[in-house]
């Protein structure tokens, strides 16, 4: 039988975009729990900020009309505005008022002099030319007004966004529940880290590097270990996964022809689809549904099972949270080394970024690029994304790189 064609790696994100919804549900927790979570509702401003209208500098708040364009001037000193004890009386022209950073503008003041600028004798200072009037001055809601929209629902909450809340007196705010994802491996072969291996055996690394990527998320963790290659073992560990989990990740035998029980037990419960992707590492994917969770089967090969993850897989499941779209982060560098490609597949390959001396962004290959070797993975920190027309690359030509640090 023919396969399939290649699925263009946009036109599977594109089918992805359409199929997956954001999960219902939600909770209300304080700002201290609050940080990477995916925030539920808009937020608008209750207040001003800053409140009132305050001194950007240390100084003397006067009125701007007392400015000399020319020698100077002198004016009286009448009391002190600080932080949490504004000046109570009202500035007149000829008088100014010693203000703190942060304090507020006594009422008749429109402009701040800093005190370096200040001559001071007694109760009374003097003041050059140079200076314009309505410096040094913060407004208020300069920062934000009053009913002004400050974050949208779906943002991945940052701590700045943590301290904008606390600024307009949140003590707490609606988030997204966290998605549940079940996840397991299957194969009589597999054994857990730390295990004895017999012969034929080889350790289950993918279940673990799921674990991370899935915790780099911040989605609730199902680890259902490894699951034997028995018809009613998989299909138990598919019901249970579904019933309790939004979405099932299994990797390995989840592709149209394996010898395993998968693909079969998939078909009976599910309506999930094989698709080959145009991708290099990570061609198969399995999507679609069983009972009424997701269900993404990934590749074997350890890279393969990463790459699908980060390029397919994590842009759906942040849809999924509820999580505003945004695109990876990609960036140009320059290639130190060729890398071989055959045109057909973009390829995800393992590099290594750095900024030379002069600021430029040099990247290389971090070992070879069979998707079995997991070490030139863990020794990358970026993917070289070469484009699917792509017939190599030669030393100094300009690449495109996605950095590790983008992909959370």
């Amino acid at each position: 039988m023919t396969p399939p064609p290649l699925l263009p790696l946009e036109d599977a994100l594109a089918r992805l975009e359409e199929a997956v919804q954001p999960i219902p549900g939600y909770e209300q927790v304080v700002l201290n729990d609050a940080l990477g979570r995916i925030l539920d509702e808009d937020i608008h401003s209750p207040i001003d900020v800053p409140p009132h209208t305050n001194s950007a500098m240390d100084g003397y708040a006067i009125c701007g009309s007392d400015l000399p364009t020319e020698g100077e001037t002198t004016l009286q000193v009448i009391g002190t505005s600080s932080a949490g004890h504004p000046f109570e009386g009202t500035v007149q022209p000829g008088q100014s008022v010693r203000i703190m950073t942060g304090a507020m503008l006594p009422p008749g003041a429109d402009t701040v002099v800093m005190q370096e600028h200040v001559g001071l004798e007694g109760e009374t200072i003097s003041i050059g030319p140079h200076h314009k009037a309505g410096q040094h001055v913060r407004h208020a809601g300069e920062d934000l007004a009053r009913g002004q929209r400050v974050l949208s629902r779906g943002r991945l909450l940052t701590p700045a966004d943590l301290g904008s809340l606390a600024s307009l007196g949140f003590a707490e705010t609606r988030v997204k529940r966290r998605l549940r994802v079940a996840f397991f491996s299957t194969g009589d072969e597999l054994r857990p880290a730390g295990a004895t291996l017999a012969a034929g055996e080889i350790y289950d690394s993918n279940r673990y590097t799921l674990h991370a990527m899935l915790s780099r998320l911040g989605v609730e963790l199902i680890d259902m270990g490894v699951v034997r290659d028995r018809r009613d073992a998989v299909e138990h560990a598919f019901l249970d996964a579904a019933a309790i989990a939004d979405t099932v990740i299994t990797s390995g035998g989840a592709s149209v022809g394996e010898a395993d029980y998968v693909s079969e037990t998939l078909a009976r419960l599910g309506r999930v689809d094989f698709w080959r992707i145009a991708i290099k590492p990570g061609k198969p994917l399995a999507f679609g549904t069983v009972g009424n969770a997701l269900f993404f089967g990934l590749p074997g090969n350890p890279i393969s099972a990463m790459v699908t993850f980060y390029q397919i897989v994590q842009p759906a499941l942040q849809q999924q949270m509820g999580m505003e779209k945004s695109s990876p982060l990609r960036l140009h560098a320059v290639c130190s080394c060729p890398l071989k490609k055959r045109p057909g597949r973009t390829e995800f390959q393992r590099g290594t970024l750095q900024r030379e001396e002069n600021g430029r962004l040099v990247v290389s290959s971090s070992g070879a690029q069979g998707s079995h070797i997991l070490s030139s993975m863990s020794r990358a920190n970026c993917f070289i994304v070469l484009p699917a027309e792509s017939a190599g690359v030669q030393p100094g030509e300009v690449v495109e790189v996605q950095p590790f640090a983008g992909l959370i």
